[in-house]
Protein backbone atom coordinates (compact mmCIF):
# COMPACT_ATOMS: atom_id res chain seq x y z
CA UNK A 1 0.00 0.00 0.00
CA UNK A 2 1.18 3.55 -1.07
CA UNK A 3 1.36 5.88 2.21
CA UNK A 4 -0.99 8.63 2.36
CA UNK A 5 0.40 12.47 0.66
CA UNK A 6 -1.12 15.58 1.99
CA UNK A 7 -0.75 18.69 0.52
CA UNK A 8 1.68 21.55 2.54
CA UNK A 9 3.61 24.57 1.75
CA UNK A 10 6.90 25.43 1.74
CA UNK A 11 8.06 29.20 3.14
CA UNK A 12 9.89 31.45 1.16
CA UNK A 13 11.64 34.86 2.26
CA UNK A 14 11.94 37.48 -0.20
CA UNK A 15 15.26 38.76 0.84
CA UNK A 16 15.17 42.02 -1.34
CA UNK A 17 11.97 42.80 -0.51
CA UNK A 18 11.70 42.04 3.31
CA UNK A 19 12.10 44.53 5.81
CA UNK A 20 12.26 42.58 8.97
CA UNK A 21 8.99 43.59 10.43
CA UNK A 22 9.20 40.07 12.22
CA UNK A 23 5.94 39.09 12.17
CA UNK A 24 6.21 35.71 10.11
CA UNK A 25 8.76 34.49 13.38
CA UNK A 26 5.74 35.55 15.77
CA UNK A 27 3.08 33.86 14.03
CA UNK A 28 5.27 30.64 12.81
CA UNK A 29 8.07 30.31 15.01
CA UNK A 30 8.31 26.37 14.66
CA UNK A 31 9.59 27.46 11.36
CA UNK A 32 10.94 30.68 11.41
CA UNK A 33 14.09 32.69 13.36
CA UNK A 34 15.21 35.86 13.39
CA UNK A 35 19.13 36.44 12.55
CA UNK A 36 21.00 38.95 14.38
CA UNK A 37 19.61 41.72 12.41
CA UNK A 38 15.99 40.99 12.72
CA UNK A 39 15.90 39.65 9.67
CA UNK A 40 13.52 36.70 9.24
CA UNK A 41 15.45 32.63 8.68
CA UNK A 42 13.28 29.72 7.01
CA UNK A 43 14.46 26.08 7.49
CA UNK A 44 13.12 24.67 4.91
CA UNK A 45 11.29 21.83 6.00
CA UNK A 46 7.54 21.80 4.34
CA UNK A 47 4.59 22.80 6.56
CA UNK A 48 1.62 20.86 7.08
CA UNK A 49 -1.35 20.10 9.05
CA UNK A 50 -2.49 23.03 11.76
CA UNK A 51 0.89 24.54 10.80
CA UNK A 52 -0.45 25.59 6.99
CA UNK A 53 -2.84 28.25 8.43
CA UNK A 54 -0.22 29.99 10.37
CA UNK A 55 1.73 30.21 7.14
CA UNK A 56 -1.04 31.18 5.25
CA UNK A 57 -1.66 34.20 7.89
CA UNK A 58 2.16 34.76 7.89
CA UNK A 59 2.23 35.60 4.24
CA UNK A 60 -0.77 37.80 4.32
CA UNK A 61 0.35 39.98 6.97
CA UNK A 62 3.99 40.29 5.98
CA UNK A 63 3.53 44.05 5.19
CA UNK A 64 6.17 43.92 2.62
CA UNK A 65 4.78 40.75 1.04
CA UNK A 66 7.66 38.72 1.45
CA UNK A 67 6.89 35.53 2.61
CA UNK A 68 6.08 33.51 -0.29
CA UNK A 69 4.17 30.15 0.16
CA UNK A 70 4.78 27.27 -2.31
CA UNK A 71 2.57 23.97 -2.08
CA UNK A 72 4.40 21.27 -1.89
CA UNK A 73 3.03 16.81 -1.95
CA UNK A 74 4.00 16.33 1.98
CA UNK A 75 5.37 12.51 2.28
Amino acid sequence: MTPARRIGVRLRVDPVACDAYGYCAELLPERVTLDEWGYPRVDGTPVDGALVELATRAAAECPRRAVLLERVTVA
